[in-house]
């Protein structure tokens, strides 16, 4: 297990230490398929596909590896979402034999050893199986392991819960897009940042309105000089 003394984002201040490295992050997106979609009751899919694509833009942005994976895309659970693999063109789709949990399949666990990377970030479809079942199966394994919640859907809220529940009893860290978004950010004094503000601009949409109000004031003020 990696540890705050080996993370290499820790600063003097040991701002870090108990955050996200990404210079050890591996994203897994996990069956966001167009069958399962349909079965999502827990959140909108519209703001669900548009967190799964900020996950892969950020990933993107900041050079942090990605694997997909769907258990039996020819049957009813139907192809990946296609705007994964469009926005992190750098994305290793593994397939699987149609096992349910992704970790029961050796290419998959293959590919994940193979980065060297401790720190599993993970989203799905649905929560309580897709991402549930190998999160815990990582973190038996010793792996540091994140599940992005609105990156993920169930077929209800009560699933949600339960998951939720289940997440924090096994070890498992719940966050949030945004709270992702800003944890890998860490600063706006970066070259990537006026991107990373868009991606803000997506995953909160009442922010990009923040944006255009104070970019618009700021137009304002220089024509009235």
């Amino acid at each position: 297990m990696y540890n705050s003394k080996s993370k290499s984002s820790v600063l003097p201040t040991g701002g870090g230490a108990a955050l996200i490295d990404p210079a050890d992050a591996l994203i897994l997106l996990l069956d966001h398929q167009s069958g399962l979609f349909q079965t999502v009751k827990d959140m909108s899919i519209a703001d669900l596909r548009r967190n799964v694509e900020v996950m892969a833009r950020l990933a993107t942005l900041l050079n942090i590896p990605v694997i997909t994976t769907a258990s039996e895309p020819a049957g009813t659970n139907g192809p990946l979402m296609p705007e994964i693999h469009e926005k992190a063109p750098h994305a290793v789709y593994v397939p699987r034999k149609g096992e349910v949990n992704a970790w029961d399949n050796e290419d998959f666990v293959a590919r994940v050893r193979s980065t060297g990377r401790k720190t599993l970030i993970m989203a799905g479809v649905w929560t309580s199986v897709c991402v549930m079942f190998p999160a815990l199966d990582a973190r038996a394994e010793g792996y540091d392991v994140y599940a992005v919640l609105d990156a993920s859907g169930d077929p209800s809220e009560m699933a949600s819960r339960i998951s939720l529940a289940r997440f924090v009893q096994g070890g498992v860290k719940p966050t949030s897009t945004n709270a992702l978004l800003s944890e890998l950010h860490r600063t706006w004094a970066r070259p990537e940042a006026a991107e990373l503000g868009k991606l803000y601009g997506l995953v909160a949409p009442n922010y990009a309105a923040v944006a255009e109000s104070y970019a618009r004031a700021q137009q304002a003020a220089r024509e009235a000089i």
